[in-house]
């Protein structure tokens, strides 16, 4: 199989069915970040990640998911992680805070452990775009995250 992405689907040389994948999700605005959750594994399975080497994970919320990721990652069994969140802006700029504090968080998790770990937060405005990215009329974004942790797992 080549290393190419079509049309969601990864074809690779590596068989992942040995791969490991932790999954590490916010509950806070839990509808929305089960439906990410779903649509990550559905897609990790697709790929051939057996359903007892998808470890999941759950965070209070968004700004938790660098902390749960790190330590997610630190795990030597663990060869990917997926962080799955969403943080929709409010009245205050809270939005800014927690969404610029997991961003870095999450690289940071990454870089410091070498491993991908994956951002997988919707940061968005009100529910109805966060409803669109999760399962919605513009896709799902935890398949788009798992897609991202396979490439990177065959890097």
């Amino acid at each position: 199989m080549a290393g190419i992405l079509t049309s969601g689907k990864v074809k690779t040389k590596i068989n992942l069915s040995k791969k490991r994948v932790a999954i590490v999700v916010a509950e806070w605005n839990e509808d929305i970040t089960e439906a990410l959750y779903e649509g990550a594994v559905s897609s990790l399975r697709e790929h051939g990640l057996k359903s007892q080497n998808i470890i999941r994970k759950n965070v209070p919320g968004s700004f938790e998911l660098s902390l749960g990721g790190l330590w997610m990652a630190q795990d030597k069994t663990i060869d990917a992680v997926i962080c799955l969140g969403c943080v929709i802006q409010g009245d205050t700029p809270h939005f800014d805070y927690i969404c610029q504090a997991v961003a870095y968080g999450v690289t940071e998790a990454g870089l410091k452990t070498g491993k991908p770990v994956i951002f997988g937060v919707l940061t968005t405005l009100n529910k109805k775009q966060a409803l669109e990215r999760a399962g919605g009329k513009l896709g799902n974004k935890g398949e788009e995250a798992a897609i991202t942790a396979i490439k990177m797992m065959v890097f």
